[in-house]
């Protein structure tokens, strides 16, 4: 069993290019200690900075992964939202997302790669985006993001006031959407808000998008997946995942829902995964899987 109390990690701050112009801001945190035994990135949800991740980062590096978080062109410390506000959300799933893989396997070609993908994140994953070459991936809260499936009716009303009003309003006057002001994450570039507010109207999110031929890339998928929810989530609903991943035809997918109860917290919700407090109920088993896809042993070595 590998050890959950993290040992001492170093961090250091990258900028990484994207082919399509521009780069990425990045923390890539490794063992002090001793070399890792696998490589992951961990790619954010829609407008969601770097940040969120920096303890569940912290935690997979001091158990022996090299980790790295980044920030979307237009997100964070990758940019003003409005300088980027061109950037669509494919864009990041597509031309993001492979760069920092591509990346990460180049700064460490002899490690197993493997990745975790928060809502977006797992979206552009599910796609195959950066996949060909892992040995498996995580999603978590990653779900086909339709604003009529939100049951809870204040936060469809929040959803749906940045994506059908506030959003594509200041996107066409502003060039970005004030997500932040909404309590919905970071400020987006214009474009991607007027793309997500699109799919959001579609039964089948991007699926139903004939430009993603999302379908045909998700049958390509052919690694281990680990699809989490939440079953306090109000955006990635349990009805909304297992239909999501029915997608990947070709690939191993488990499924496991957490609750509350299950870990003896009040609410853990669309983000709380990674907060730290769930450092000792949630993400030890995380640990294992991604452990177990790098093929580590209890001696510390891999397999021959």
């Amino acid at each position: 069993m590998p050890n959950k109390n993290a040992a001492p990690v170093t961090s250091a701050q990258f900028r990484i290019p994207v082919a399509a112009g521009g780069a990425v801001a990045g923390t890539l945190r490794t063992p002090t200690e001793g070399l890792p035994v696998g490589a992951v990135v961990i790619h954010s949800a829609t407008a969601v900075a770097q940040r969120l991740y920096s303890g569940f980062a912290e935690y997979l590096a001091g158990n022996g992964l090299a980790v790295l978080t980044y920030d979307y062109r237009g997100i964070g410390a990758s940019g003003s939202p409005k300088r980027n506000r061109h950037l669509r959300m494919r864009d990041w799933m597509e031309q993001d997302v492979p760069a920092v893989t591509e990346w990460m396997a180049g700064r460490f070609p002899g490690l197993p790669q493997l990745a975790v993908g928060h809502s977006l994140g797992g979206q552009a994953l599910v796609l195959g985006n950066g996949t060909e070459d892992l040995a498996g991936f995580v999603t978590v809260a990653s779900h086909g993001g339709v604003t009529r499936a939100v049951e809870v009716r204040g936060e469809r009303i929040r959803v749906e006031l940045l994506l059908r009003v506030v959003g594509p309003l200041c996107a066409r006057l502003l060039g970005f959407a004030p997500a932040r002001r909404l309590g919905l994450g970071e400020d987006m570039p214009g474009t991607a808000v007027l793309e997500w507010g699109g799919w959001s109207r579609k039964p089948g999110y991007f699926f139903d998008d004939p430009g993603m031929h999302a379908a045909e890339r998700a049958a390509r998928v052919k690694t281990d997946v680990l699809a989490i929810g939440i079953s306090d989530d109000l955006w990635a609903t349990t009805a909304q995942i297992g239909p999501f991943f029915s997608h990947l035809v070709n690939a191993h997918v488990e499924q496991r829902i957490y609750t509350p109860v299950d870990v003896g917290v009040p609410a853990i919700g669309h983000m709380g995964f990674f907060r730290r407090g769930m450092k000792d109920k949630l993400w030890p088993d995380i640990l294992d899987w991604l452990k177990d896809r790098a093929g580590f042993q209890e001696s510390g070595k891999q397999p021959a």
